[in-house]
Parts: structure tokens; sequence; C-alpha cells
């Protein structure tokens, strides 16, 4: 069984889920891995999920205000061998409930093109493609998404 707590981003286990989650983007990003790094800071999130199996962790991701009615999904991650598994989903869930309890109805997100599970996770969570938004406008490699909360 998954368990999913709320913390913040001085969890330690978000924080080895996070570094696992680099090495994979800086494999897939390639040469532009830093431009989107530079995006992905994790100092200061307030707002963040880590998912256990029998203690372990084996998921994560956060959320932060973009606007006022919307927060933005950052830094989700499920290592490879734990994927399949719905574990992405349930991270998800517990993100965006959080986000409707916080008062939020309205979250974005980016992602690499080079990432197809994670396109294929935020469409069977039923985010839509919008035009690409903020840093990622003109960025050909970067596909965003949306989703209505309430």
């Amino acid at each position: 069984m998954i368990t999913c707590i709320r913390t913040n981003s001085t969890n330690e286990d978000f924080k080895k889920l996070v570094k696992a989650l680099d090495i994979d983007l800086a494999i897939r990003d390639g040469e532009d891995h830093s431009f989107y790094a530079q995006f992905n800071k994790i100092d200061t999130l307030k707002y963040v999920v880590v998912a256990y199996h029998h203690n372990e962790p084996v998921g994560c991701g956060a959320v932060k205000e973009y606007a006022q009615d919307t927060m933005e999904v950052k830094r989700m991650f499920v290592p490879v061998e734990r994927r399949g598994q719905g574990i992405a989903s349930i991270v998800l869930k517990e993100l965006e409930t959080w986000c409707i309890e916080l008062g939020y109805n309205r979250s974005i997100l980016e992602t690499g093109k080079m990432q197809p599970e994670a396109i294929r996770l935020y469409k069977k969570n039923n985010y839509k493609v919008m035009p690409n938004y903020g840093q990622y406008a003109g960025v050909d490699n970067s596909i965003c998404f949306e989703k209505k909360l309430m």
C-alpha cells in the first residue's frame, strides 16, 4: 500500500528522490539541462508530497504558487523500478487535493518532450496541453499542461 505524507523541501527523502530525478533529467535533457535546472530549485518549496511503500520513499512531487488561483506542479518523480504501479498518479492526486484545500482552482506544469512517461501521466490524469507559459514560452522541447481543479 502506498501512503503519502505532506511535507516541505527540507525532507531528506524528498531531497534523495530529487537527486535521482536530476540525474535522470541530465541524461534526457542533454545540453539543455542547465536551462531547465535553473527553474527547479527546491530550497523553498512549502508544499511537497512524498509517497512511501513500507517506509521506503517511492515517489515525490511538489507545488508552488504560480498565480493567485494557480499552482505549478514541480519535481514529480518515481524511480524507474517503481514505475507502472500508479505511484505518480497517487502523488499528483494528493498535490491536487492540497491545492484545492489551499484555495487554488487550477494546476499547471511543464515537462519535456523527452519524457514520454510524464506526458502519459498527465494526460491520464486529465491535464490538457496549453500554450507554453512563462520561461517555457518558445522553448521547443517543452510541453505545458493545465487542469481545472474545481
